[in-house]
């Protein structure tokens, strides 16, 4: 089968196409034919390698988190799925390798698909649509009525973010480029600012805020209401490994106002995922849809940033 993979860090143009064995599904594995991969943002310090004291695996190394497709074989352990489900889900947490025309994953990492989406544009959102759902529910715990704040609103996170708050019944604020701003409008927030000319005091008072630009996080936080909650989601790639210890030392300080969490979804909450998605209330965004081997244009692409939700990898079997 194909994948995609690298053998050393470096940018975008270290991945290429491989030919590679099938792999076989342990005996609770599911045996997925992928249709469509999902690229994410936090997936680029991996491979450059700014994060290789987490993740230790070997090269070569694969890419891609979240997919959709169809199952093709299960592990005799395996009770609830059976070949041809339309399935989406994640690789294992901090490891990828959803690039590739099959994927054995751990049973508990899919849930059916919703039937309202095709399965190039579900693979849009089983990493965006989990950490938005966590985000806002089991961390902010936003209810209507409170106002929320996006950063970096038009991305693939902070685009469903956008909606979901909207769902739950927050006057949203969107922050986002010029370009971007009737576009962020459109998908529920009711405003939509430019993040190069407003300044965090240019702004009122906020119950959320979730933050998908890690930087000048002290003046975003100063923008909290009395009992605010900040979901801190993103760090300043510049500084990664001084930010992310600034974070957590915000977090450790004030537990109540900063919350942070590593998107690790359980399939209760995949289901649940589904279950909003088949309701209307998160619809996927797509910039663009590239064919396998535009894989190193994909990631260039995504880096150059102005990117509006995901770029999705069809695998050619939509």
């Amino acid at each position: 089968m194909r994948a995609v993979q690298y053998d050393r860090f470096g940018p975008p143009e270290v991945l290429g196409v491989r030919e590679v064995p099938i792999p076989d599904p342990g005996p609770r594995e599911v045996l997925v034919e992928v249709h469509g991969v999902a690229l994410n943002a936090g997936e680029s310090p991996f491979r450059v390698g700014r994060m290789r004291r987490i993740s230790r695996t070997s090269f070569p190394r694969g890419v891609g988190s979240d997919f959709a497709g169809r199952v093709t074989a299960v592990g005799a352990e395996v009770q609830e799925w059976r070949a041809g489900d339309a399935v989406w889900g994640l690789m294992p947490h901090f490891t990828f390798g959803a690039m590739a025309d099959y994927v054995a994953v751990p049973e508990q990492r899919l849930a059916r698909a919703p039937e309202n989406l095709s399965l190039l544009e579900a693979a849009a959102l089983p990493v965006s649509g989990t950490t938005a759902v966590t985000a806002l529910t089991d961390k902010a715990h936003l209810v209507a009525g409170e106002r929320l704040l996006v950063r970096g609103a038009a991305g693939g996170v902070g685009s469903t973010v956008v909606q979901l708050g909207k769902a739950l019944g927050a006057e949203v604020t969107a922050l986002a480029g010029a370009s971007n701003l009737d576009w962020v409008r459109e998908l529920g927030a009711d405003t939509a600012l430019d993040y190069r000319t407003t300044r965090p005091e240019d702004l009122g008072r906020f119950d959320v805020i979730v933050d998908l630009v890690g930087t000048e996080i002290g003046a975003y936080q100063s923008r909290l209401d009395r009992r605010g909650r900040m979901v801190a989601l993103s760090f300043d790639l510049d500084r990664i490994v001084g930010s992310m210890l600034g974070m957590v030392l915000r977090a450790a300080v004030r537990p109540r106002r900063i919350k942070l969490f590593s998107n690790n979804p359980s399939s209760g909450r995949l289901a649940e995922l589904t279950s909003i998605v088949e309701r209307g209330d998160i619809r996927p965004v797509i910039d663009t849809v590239l064919p396998m081997a535009d894989v190193v244009k994909a990631h260039s692409g995504l880096e150059a940033g102005g990117v509006r939700g995901k770029y999705v990898i069809d695998m050619g079997r939509s």
